[in-house]
């Protein structure tokens, strides 16, 4: 899956909305106003995303493109690569 897909993925979902608080490379997606993506433009290959905490560990076991986010509180934020071995089901779950 690739950035772009990512983007319109997450903003197909009921009340999303995206912007760019942080800087111009940072793009945030909410729901409800809640931040629930960050999507790393500049790299374009990776995105934080926010999972239930016992769920985010799992993944990161069981995936090595899953890792602790950055910058984030750990205990719910996930990173993952996208040219790693986490398939686009799993980025869309």
């Amino acid at each position: 899956m690739d950035i772009e897909s990512v983007r319109e993925y997450c903003l197909r979902k009921k009340a999303t909305t995206e912007c760019l608080p942080f800087d111009e490379y940072s793009l945030v997606i909410k729901v409800m106003g809640k931040m629930f993506a960050l999507i790393d433009l500049e790299s374009a290959n990776k995105i934080c995303l926010k999972c239930d905490p016992e769920y985010a560990l799992e993944l990161r076991e069981r995936y090595s493109a899953i890792e602790a986010a950055w910058h984030f509180n750990k205990k719910y934020w996930n990173q993952i690569f996208l040219d790693g071995d986490a398939d686009d089901k799993l980025v869309q779950h």
